[in-house]
């Protein structure tokens, strides 16, 4: 056995001062957090990955509560758990030849299962499955050595542990309320993001679950929070509430809908200055479901990739891995065609911001210094005003070089393109006097 008692992991955190009252208020970000922050705004393209002992029944990351299922008969597939084509090294390759430029991953989801070797459960990768391999450390070293930014989500609910305070979800899993204890899970939570923050050495971490309470719900964000900063100061926080960032966050996330959209029904909080971030699945689900193979097609992935950019936010683009530890065929076919296009193309998408005309049901635009780029994604016409009052030198196709008349005036400029665009994203870039 390698649970601690709940002294030993309050004595833990007493003696790492780790829960100061009020550690957030008046968060001034460190420069290396600031630095970390500009260089997350500039990757723009992420991928996520749902993956846990939920891929055995694939049927998404929910089934244990969309399924009414007992957590101790659900916990049975942890002893079978067996992923032998898992190559952490192929799948970083695969990330990285796509374009991406960060992962993150799923160390413990609403289940409760830790996906790394922690000190603080049994229910864990190591102990609970005949694996008895630490995925989050070979995932996170396979991804260092391709360059690869890493951040781990980790959920801020449980649905197997006694001690989480019965929520909105997972109250159908045969767990006695009687036994809810916020203090004893607090310290969980903090000892287990202690250990994945001091083992593993994330760039960021992304909470969830915070929607599971009602409002008045008190989670101590604040100590929480100011406990990762003291331990790494670069570490970027982010959290996926559905509401305005706090105190001590320092990105903003929107779930399934563009910055200012809320079409899920998830989004619509007001938009921030932080670093923004959608995170979006390829198919419907984000854990591997296997009836779910309509995935969304090459081209319609790039085109929300560009339109993530053109509001200044990054795409962290979900893929949920197999049982068996293979990334499934159509994401890896996804992944290769995003890969050819951005690397012709990621100039004009990295490093920039949103450019100078806002989302048009034409496309976007985005900045980088003095290029401007305009990211035609559907237009039937031959030419295209845009209210650009900047001075602009030169208009060019940027696949090709080939000059762009226009004309400007004190209005905006219009572009005679010469042909109605056919490509998933025709670009023409401005030079910006």
């Amino acid at each position: 056995m390698r649970k601690k008692n709940w002294l030993a992991a309050s004595v833990l955190c007493a003696s790492l001062n780790l829960f100061p009252v009020g550690a957030q208020e008046g968060y001034v970000p460190s420069d290396s957090n600031v630095k970390a922050r500009q260089e997350f705004a500039d990757s723009k393209f992420g991928i996520f990955l749902h993956w846990g002992i939920y891929s055995m029944f694939a049927q998404g990351e929910w089934y244990l509560n969309n399924g009414n299922l007992n957590r101790e008969e659900y916990a049975k597939a942890a002893s079978g758990f067996y992923p032998a084509q898992f190559d952490a090294d192929a799948w970083a390759k695969a990330f990285r030849d796509s374009g991406a430029k960060y992962i993150c991953f799923t160390t413990r989801h609403h289940d409760g299962f830790s996906m790394f070797d922690t000190e603080y459960s049994d229910y864990d990768i190591m102990d609970a499955t005949p694996f008895k391999r630490d995925i989050v450390r070979e995932l996170t070293e396979a991804c260092r050595r391709q360059g690869l930014k890493v951040h781990f989500y980790y959920s801020h609910i449980d649905w197997t542990r006694e001690d989480y305070p019965a929520g909105w979800t997972g109250t159908k899993t045969g767990k006695d309320p009687k036994k809810a204890d916020w203090n004893a899970y607090y310290r969980f939570m903090n000892n287990q993001l202690t250990e994945l923050i001091t083992k593993y050495g994330p760039d960021a971490i992304w909470f969830d679950g915070m929607w599971d309470q009602p409002a008045s719900f008190d989670w101590q964000l604040g100590e929480q929070y100011g406990m990762i900063h003291r331990l790494s100061p670069a570490c970027l926080i982010g959290n996926n509430h559905h509401k305005s960032p706090f105190p001590g966050e320092d990105f903003q996330m929107f779930e399934r809908d563009l910055p200012g959209q809320n079409t899920a029904g998830l989004s619509g909080q007001e938009v921030s200055r932080l670093p923004l971030e959608t995170c979006q699945t390829m198919n419907g689900a984000w854990g591997y479901m296997v009836a779910d193979q309509n995935y969304k097609s090459t081209d319609a992935l790039i085109r929300y990739l560009v339109r993530a950019a053109g509001k200044g936010a990054n795409l962290l683009l979900n893929i949920g891995p197999q049982a068996d530890g293979e990334l499934p065929a159509l994401a890896l076919e996804r992944l290769k065609g995003m890969g050819e296009w951005l690397a012709q193309y990621g100039e004009t998408v990295y490093g920039t911001t949103a450019g100078d005309v806002a989302e048009r049901p034409w496309g976007v635009t985005t900045r980088k210094g003095d290029k401007q780029y305009v990211h035609i994604l559907s237009l039937a016409d031959r030419t295209l005003f845009l209210p650009v009052t900047e001075k602009v030198s030169k208009a060019t196709v940027f696949a090709t070089g080939e000059k762009v008349r226009f004309e400007q005036d004190k209005d905006g400029v219009l572009l005679h393109l010469g042909k109605v665009p056919g490509e998933v994203d025709y670009i023409v870039e401005l030079t910006m006097k």
